[in-house]
């Protein structure tokens, strides 16, 4: 299995990857991460996430925008 925290199920949300067990798409994390909330301020409000589920997020994200880049054209 090559994550243990992230799902996609065609029944929950559409598809969108979301945390296994849960509705709380992947998507919604990294916005907070990326608006400046730490780790500990989103365990805070979402306490039936970790620590570990939260950066495999970001793993998985990397690995995605990884595959994705070749898909972008460059502007040369």
């Amino acid at each position: 299995m090559k994550y243990k925290y992230i799902e996609r199920n065609p029944n929950v949300l559409g598809g969108k990857p979301v945390f296994k067990g849960t509705r709380i798409p992947i998507y919604l994390i990294l916005d907070f991460l990326s608006a400046g909330e730490t780790i500990n301020e989103i365990l805070e409000n979402y306490p039936q996430l970790s620590r570990e589920a939260i950066l495999e997020a970001i793993r998985y994200a990397s690995e995605y925008t990884k595959l994705e880049e070749d898909l972008i054209e460059t502007s040369n």
